[in-house]
């Protein structure tokens, strides 16, 4: 008598069932790992033996995708700026418009704990989605009668300050998930500390520490956008 052929088991239950699947890499996968340590512990936590470590591989074969450290922050800098929604212009909302991308802008940023850091030292667009954002802010002020000129000054000054701003978030601990405590105890310290500076030296500081400390949602970033923002409808009357 014959014996019978050994079953051919399907994967589920095959003798390599229990071994791990090794992700196939690529550099979509790459930049997705490296921006969920970023989120998961910060810019200092990120390069790319922490990221391949993630990928359960070594750092060599990282370079087959990325260049560097360097490329792999670039490369997840427009990853983040993939995610901004961009409206088409219209000259009668364009100031609305332009607050209302801004405001999206710093919320991605901050969205990704310290990652601002990065896109301060980028300074000047040069990435896809990154120059998609500068297209759109431009397309934007430019429908609202803004010159050309006064239009690529502003670009750059509204971006310095979402930025800047994001930058002071995260590194002061306002990043998202933060506990909101954690900031109430180090705005009473700053509080605490105004309050102790001698009031023959500084009498406005002192007499001002509520106000000069106010911390409600995002209502001192959007005054300094409004600021801004007003400066330019200024700009574009002029124009007219």
């Amino acid at each position: 008598m014959t014996s019978a052929p050994s079953p051919t088991w399907p994967p589920a239950f095959g003798p390599d069932a229990r071994k791990p699947r090794r992700r196939t890499l690529s550099r979509d996968l790459i930049v997705e790992t490296a921006l969920r340590v970023i989120d998961t512990e910060g810019m200092d936590a990120l390069n790319m033996r922490r990221v391949a470590q993630e990928l359960g591989t070594g750092a060599a074969s990282l370079y087959a995708h990325v260049a560097n450290k360097d490329e792999l922050v670039a490369l997840v800098l427009d990853r983040v700026y993939a995610d901004m929604r961009h409206p088409e212009p219209d000259p009668a909302r364009w100031r609305e418009q332009v607050k209302d991308f801004l405001c999206q802008a710093r919320d991605n940023l901050v969205a990704h704990r310290d990652l601002a850091r990065a896109a301060m030292e980028a300074n000047i667009p040069t990435s896809p989605n990154a120059l998609d954002s500068a297209e759109t802010m431009l397309g934007l002020m430019r429908a609202g009668g803004l010159s050309e000129q006064v239009a690529a000054y502003a670009v750059d000054a509204l971006s310095l300050y979402v930025v800047a701003t994001a930058v002071e978030e995260s590194t002061r601990g306002g990043f998202a998930g933060q506990d909101p405590a954690q900031v109430d105890t180090y705005l009473d310290g700053v509080r605490s500390f105004f309050r102790s500076l001698p009031p023959e030296r500084y009498p406005l500081i002192v007499s001002m520490v509520d106000p000069l400390t106010r911390n409600e949602g995002d209502e001192r970033f959007e005054f300094g956008l409004d600021v801004l923002l007003d400066g330019l409808v200024a700009q574009a009357e002029r124009g007219r």
